[in-house]
Formats: structure tokens, sequence, C-alpha cells
């Protein structure tokens, strides 16, 4: 759907993005990770329109956006929904004016409207305060507010800037859970920037990290939370893991009903287990687990791991 590459965007003598490539596939949620001024927001911005990019090119459904007119941005803004950290809704309107709203500029009959914005309401589970002020609610569901007006115009794509940074974890979690709901509900495209890994790791199916306006590393999430590139680590703010002399070193990732697995790597292949911990990727909870075995054990337990169909990664491998 979204197919990136080179682009390069600056503001004046300062480069903010820098030969960014990367693909986001339809019905797809995509994490863009890093520091504050790593880029992630101007990206954000150059894909629906709003930013424009001095070389590289950025398509949409196969249309370059730089290519556009100014109506045609318009339009192509019209199936982009936008959510923010401070929900960045109008106080002085009810919920339903609210989600209204967008429908209402882009001249909207009234039936089509209101049957919208009860839909809209419905689906987001805040159905009950219809017609109170955003200043009674709670930060969740001003969120979920936000998220329907978001949606209002039978948006295809939605990008979600921050839009957890202001809730507490149990409300994060909340909203989270309907970002998933509405990805499988009605297919679509979320883009979510954001600093919190947990965040990450609970939405998103795929991850770029970047730094300094380049992507430092990407991929399948889990896959990118094994391999722990140093892009990551510095995130986390920890250091990499110092391997034992000697053998190969490798991580894996088991799901709750494969954890029998850690006694027999121990004890048929004689691994020494360095660390484990547990993590919940999209609402699954999953233990990573450290092991060093010997030369001469490290091929099988790789067929193992091969024939388990686990997610691993060599963090040192044997000789």
């Amino acid at each position: 759907m979204i197919e990136i590459q080179n682009l390069c965007k600056s503001f004046g003598s300062l480069e903010v993005l820098k030969n960014i490539s990367l693909s986001i596939r339809t019905g797809e949620i995509y994490g863009l990770v890093g520091r504050s001024g790593a880029g992630k927001s101007t990206l954000l911005r150059c894909i629906n329109g709003l930013e424009s990019y001095q070389s590289g090119s950025l398509k949409i459904d196969g249309t370059e956006i730089r290519d556009l007119s100014k109506q045609q941005i318009r339009e192509l803004r019209r199936g982009i929904g936008m959510i923010f950290q401070q929900f960045s809704l109008i106080e002085r309107r009810t919920v339903y004016q609210n989600v209204a709203l967008p429908m209402r500029c882009w001249k909207y009959d009234k039936q089509t409207v209101d049957k919208r914005v009860r839909e809209l309401l419905e689906l987001v589970d805040i159905s009950e305060k219809i017609d109170e002020r955003p200043s009674v609610l709670s930060g969740g569901q001003k969120q979920r507010v936000a998220i329907a007006r978001a949606l209002a115009l039978d948006s295809k794509i939605l990008l979600c800037d921050e839009a957890t940074s202001a809730l507490d974890p149990k409300t994060t979690r909340s909203v989270l859970n309907l970002l998933r709901e509405i990805n499988q509900k009605l297919g679509l495209t979320i883009i979510v920037v954001t600093h919190q890994m947990s965040v990450v790791r609970e939405v998103c199916d795929t991850i770029s990290i970047l730094e300094n306006g380049k992507i430092a590393a990407a991929g399948d999430v889990k896959e990118v939370f094994l391999q722990k590139p140093d892009a990551l680590l510095t995130l986390l703010g920890q250091e990499r893991m110092r391997c034992p002399d000697g053998g190969g070193t490798y991580s894996f990732l088991l799901a709750e009903q494969q954890l029998d697995l850690i006694p027999a790597v121990y004890n048929r292949y004689g691994a020494r287990i360095l660390s484990t911990g547990t993590s919940a990727y999209k609402g699954e909870q999953f233990t990573e687990v450290t092991v060093n075995v010997k030369n001469e054990n490290a091929a099988q337990l790789k067929d193992l791991f091969a024939k388990q169909q686990l997610l691993w990664h060599a963090v040192r491998e044997a000789s």
C-alpha cells in the first residue's frame, strides 16, 4: 500500500530524513520508533501530504504523492485519519459533534452523518457518552472519540502520533486493544509513531527504528527484539550481552505451550542457560531464552529449532 524509496527531507540546511526506504502492506500495523528528533513525525507528515520532500519516492496505492495537485492532496487526506497525543478535540462541542465535524466539513448530508457517527461510537465502545463534552471524559475516552473522528471519512489509513503517551498503562492497553480490533474488523492500515517499546510489542507487526533521520534497523517485531540490534539496545538503555568463551550462543522464543523444551535443551544438548525473560507480543506471552552450547552440539540444537519452528537468533555462532 505504501512504498517509500530513498526519501529525503530537509528544512533549510538541516537534513531530517536521509534516504528512507520502507514498505507498508495493506492491513498492517507498522511501528516507527526512535528518540525525539529522529524524524518519525516528519515522515508521518510526508505520508499524509502535510510535508513535501526534496527527493526520493513516496507512493500510496501506486500514486506518487509529490505529483499530486493541492486538490488531489486534499482528496488523499480524506482517506487518511490521524490521532495525536493530546486528542485535539473541540472542548465546546459534544462527542457527537466532534466525530461529525469532518463529515460536515465535507458537506455530508445530515442522515449520513448521524448514521456514521452512531456506528463509529459503537465501534469504539463509547456510545453512552454521545452527548457529553470532552471535559468530562477520561483520557482513554477522549482517545476513543479521537479514533472515531479519524475514521469518520471511511479512512483506509490511520496515523497514530504518540497516541498513548499521555495515558496510564491500563488505559494504554485498552486503546491498543481497540486499535487491534479495528485493524482486524476494517482491514485498516495503521502506522504507529512511538517511543514506547511496550506499545510496539503489544500492537505492531513490523517496526523501523529511526536514528538521526535514517533507518537503523527494521523487520518483524519479534525478530528485531530477539536480534537486539544496536539501535534497539540504545532505545532500551541496555548493553549487549557478553557471550561466554567457547561454543555457540543462541536466543530463541517459546510460546507458553512450548516451555517444556527448556529442560529438553538443557538435558539433551548440555546447553547452559544464560538468561530468560518474558514479553507479550500482540497479547500473547513469550519467553525468550538465551543458551550457550558446545560447538559439537550446536548443529543438533539448531535442528531442534527448525523442527519446532522456533524463532531464533545466533548471538555468536559456534565455530
